[in-house]
């Protein structure tokens, strides 16, 4: 199976949030949730639910990010 970045889908309380995607992009989430799943489309994650915690792994990852929020330039 392949190695995927996004594995763990944590259930946490949410935050309503309204977001336009691009057609494309909602695509692609769609493929994304389907090779999360296998490739099986029941129970696949929806777009809603891959885009949280793909935004946190981006944050988590962002080494410049880091190193502003250690010298205490963000926020």
């Amino acid at each position: 199976m392949t190695r995927l970045k996004l594995a763990d889908l944590a259930d946490e309380k949410p935050v309503k949030v309204t977001v336009e995607l691009s057609s494309r992009l909602h695509r692609e989430l769609l493929s994304y949730g389907l090779a999360i799943n296998g490739g099986d489309t029941k129970d696949a994650p929806t777009p809603e639910r891959l885009i949280p915690p793909m935004i946190e792994r981006f944050i988590a990852t962002d080494r410049s990010f880091a190193r502003l929020r250690r010298s205490g330039q963000a926020g």
